[in-house]
């Protein structure tokens, strides 16, 4: 991003960049600014210079200064406020697209539930039109379009995608209605930047631009191609939608996973290479893959940890419970889904987190992760070797004050309250909890820091630091305080993931904290942690196979025709059984579910190589081949014309030329006159002016290039570039007719090549797909492992044998399969 913005400025397609960066890494941008451009003139903000009392001083600073860049925070761009007049504009537009929505779905005669839908987005859009975008958050200050910004950088852009979609779908999955103001905001000042440089005034920078959903791709193009989605007729969603996607309704699992539910997504996509064609626009693609960058290699370690039998219980209860709220039998305060979600994922971490009375589970997440942080931590005692934890759930609070009669203080590595009639009362902080497992190994307390530890910038800075140094060893945090932007990857050895993120986006964010360049280790472990017949299966599966997904479409190979978003996709009835069973062939199924994929992915590849080369068999070769003959044909008549035309005496050794109807027999004369003829010359369109050895001569303008052009024509054309030389014209005139020799030749050897190619491609469209044998083997076994599983038919959870009887059942039809007996399906 620094050297597009400085290049762009040397070469005058810009004047003044403005950087919006993580608020936490304004600094090391601009340290790292300096680093490439020492003597660049660039203005950094800091927290003090967003100050209200600041504030105007600051982009007072930024309108009338002459500098190169400004590097400021996500937040304290969203201060900076668009003129009212273009705010007005945008929300009346808004308006105005919704007015028609409803008048379609009334046309058409559409629930009334929809079309109430509609109507209160409507009036929420009339209600931010009266307060314009939230003045209270702007003071009075300079606008943006009087700053004289006109280039745009925004870094880690993933965290803007929550901008307004106006669409007639209503309750549909995998549509987000989420708004964020920050998101609005962004997207006035890219229309305002599209206006004044033509659309090339914004640049997007991020390693997940896609973090959750396909959706979030038409984002990226109204923020970046809005013109060109115009063009398309796909600037409205559900035009985009009907494009590229369908919405799917299907009869799916509930959360809890007891019982089934009809639920409608937005999740098959079709059209999948006319939509990334046009995404690539805009989008420069580059994997790890084809970067091939010099990062550590990633070494993935699966701890799979058998659930106590109180989890278990208490799993079950979570069922009931959820069983309960389907039936409306507790009232939504008291209980409802998303409660029975967190507790869920707070059981599969540590049942403490629920009840801080219940036992410490030796096999528990936190003690084989103190076990393996410590086994690291003792082997890279040389090295320094870092390691870092992640973990969203449980994460350190502040629990007290001075004030707070419930105040808590940390005892024996547990926080309990302070006043005597409640001491009884504990709150498990798995944070803590880890660490006083590792000090209890043998880690010094001073190896360890949590990121909550540091409370602002600098103190990040200087946490950070020690981590990069090594006088910090493992640091404990959340992929929000921990994931982009957090540069220690200098001596990682190992990343451990305690819990799982709801999205790829923040996986990829965790493990590109160490698999990253700057990491003077050769290879990072990384632990997942995941507890069986808990939400954890689920919850890794599910973002494991989003990613899947997302990869198959961010990809420089090439792209399948169709794909299907798994996008709130539940897991079926006996998958869950079998994922609960901990049966080895649901592992088995996942790896053929992955080869296939990879295997069709292939497959895609080599089948658009033959479309290809069956369309260049038919059309590109004999065409091509033709053309070539004719000009190899228009060449030598040529040739032959230029030498039966030319006559050129022995003192000037120069033809005569004809120019205007006059013939020249003097060089000078000649070439005087054809510059003559140029300074006359008021348009670009081409103009006889004479002959010259046989050959016609056309005068015209170049508009590229902005130089006059004599174009020799007979049998073919021979393009010759003026310059200002009376002499030196006729030179390239006759350069240009003695190089008709070269060009023949050049079109022999492209004649053979091109019949050498022909030949080639008729062998090679009859090559087959190398792996289509594995392919269809790897397709029938996935097929019987999804039989042997269950998966095929539809059954009652209640008529689902117990998990001992149902192992022994798969057992027993597997390997009377493999006697090549038939068994009978159940």
């Amino acid at each position: 991003m620094v050297a597009s913005a400085m290049e762009s400025k040397r070469l005058g397609l810009c004047n003044k960049s403005l950087f919006v960066v993580p608020n936490h890494i304004i600094e090391q941008f601009a340290s790292e600014f300096l680093q490439l451009y020492p003597s660049a003139n660039i203005l950094v903000a800091t927290k003090k210079d967003f100050a209200t009392n600041n504030r105007k001083k600051f982009c007072s600073k930024i309108s009338t200064g002459e500098y190169d860049a400004i590097i400021i925070g996500h937040s304290q761009f969203e201060k900076i406020p668009m003129s009212l007049e273009r705010q007005e504009r945008i929300l009346q537009k808004q308006i105005e697209d919704i007015t028609l929505g409803i008048r379609d779905l009334k046309k058409s005669e559409a629930e009334y539930y929809s079309i109430k839908q509609l109507e209160k987005a409507k009036k929420k859009v009339e209600e931010k039109l009266k307060r314009l975008n939230n003045q209270s958050r702007k003071d009075d200050v300079i606008t943006f379009e009087q700053l004289g910004v006109d280039k745009l950088f925004v870094d880690e852009a993933h965290y803007f995608k929550n901008l307004f979609i106006f669409t007639k779908m209503r309750n549909v999955g995998g549509i987000a209605q989420a708004e964020a103001q920050k998101s609005t905001d962004l997207f006035m000042k890219c229309r305002y930047l599209d206006e004044i440089t033509g659309g090339k005034g914004v640049v997007f920078a991020t390693g997940t631009p896609i973090s959750n959903s396909m959706v979030e791709m038409y984002t990226l193009q109204r923020y970046l191609q809005y013109h060109r989605l115009e063009q398309e007729g796909l600037v409205q969603f559900d035009e985009w939608a009907s494009t590229f996607g369908e919405t799917v309704t299907a009869i799916e699992l509930s959360p809890e996973g007891t019982g089934f539910r009809a639920k409608t997504r937005f999740a098959k996509f079709y059209n999948l290479p006319e939509l990334m064609s046009l995404f690539k626009e805009v989008a420069d693609i580059q994997t790890a893959e084809t970067m091939n960058l010099p990062v550590p290699k990633a070494i993935t370690h699966n701890v799979v940890i058998k659930p106590s039998k109180l989890q278990i219980e208490l799993v079950k209860g979570l069922a009931e419970r959820a069983e309960k709220i389907r039936k409306n039998l507790v009232r939504p305060i008291d209980d409802n889904m998303l409660k029975i979600t967190n507790e869920g994922r707070k059981l599969a971490l540590d049942p403490r987190i629920l009840n801080p009375m219940f036992e410490d589970d030796k096999n528990s997440k936190n003690n084989n992760c103190a076990n393996y942080l410590y086994k690291i931590w003792n082997d890279s005692k040389e090295d320094k070797g870092t390691q870092l934890v992640f973990c969203d759930i449980s994460t350190p609070k502040n629990l007290g004050t001075k004030d707070n009669p419930y105040e808590m203080q940390l005892v024996e590595g547990e926080w309990r309250f302070k006043e005597d009639e409640i001491k009884e009362k504990i709150f498990i902080d798995i944070y803590t909890d880890l660490k006083r497992k590792l000090i209890e190994r043998g880690v010094p307390e001073q190896d360890i820091a949590f990121i909550h530890d540091a409370t602002n910038e600098n103190k990040k800075k200087e946490l950070f630091a020690k981590v990069r140094s090594g006088e910090i060893r493992i640091l404990i945090g959340t992929t929000n305080k921990m994931g982009a932007g957090s540069n220690v990857q200098d001596r990682i050895k190992a990343l451990h993931h305690l819990d799982c993120p709801w999205r790829p986006a923040d996986l990829i964010q965790r493990n590109g904290r160490g698999i990253r360049q700057g990491n003077m280790n050769d290879s990072v472990d990384i632990y997942t942690y995941v507890t069986e017949k808990t939400f954890d299966a689920y919850l890794f599966q599910l973002v494991e196979n989003k990613q899947r997904f997302i990869s198959q479409i961010m990809t420089s190979k090439a792209i399948v025709r169709s794909a299907e978003d798994i996008d709130e996709k539940a897991l079926s009835l006996a998958e869950i059984k079998a994922l609960a069973t901990g049966n080895k062939m649901i592992i088995e199924k996942n790896e053929l579910e992955t080869a296939v994929s990879k295997l069709n992915l292939l497959k895609q590849s080599h089948l658009s190589q033959i479309y290809e080369l069956e369309d260049a068999i038919v059309k590109y070769y004999p065409v091509n081949i033709k053309n070539t003959n004719m000009q190899i044909e228009n060449y030598q008549k040529d040739l032959e014309s230029v030498k039966d035309n030319t006559q050129k005496s022995e003192k000037e050794k120069f033809s005569p030329m004809i120019l205007k109807g006059k013939m020249y027999w003097q060089k000078e004369d000649a070439g005087k006159m054809i510059l003559e003829l140029c300074n006359k010359k008021t348009d670009s369109e081409q103009e006889e002016i004479g002959e010259y050895r046989g050959m016609k001569m056309f005068l015209e303008i170049n508009t590229f290039s902005r130089n006059f052009v004599i174009v020799l024509k007979n049998n073919a054309s021979y393009s010759v570039e003026l310059g200002t030389d009376t002499f030196g014209n006729i030179t390239r005139l006759d350069n240009a007719l003695e190089s008709i020799e070269n060009k023949i030749e050049d079109a022999k050897m492209t004649l053979q090549n091109l019949e050498k190619q022909f030949e080639n491609a008729k062998k090679e469209v009859l090559v087959p797909f190398a792996q289509e044998q594995e392919l269809q083997e790897k397709e029938k076994r996935l097929k019987e492992v999804n039989r042997l599983l269950n998966l095929d038919e539809k059954e009652d959870f209640s008529e689902l044998e117990t998990d001992d009887e149902e192992q022994e059942h798969t057992e027993k039809e597997t390997k009377d399969k493999d006697k090549g007996k038939e068994t009978p399906t159940r």
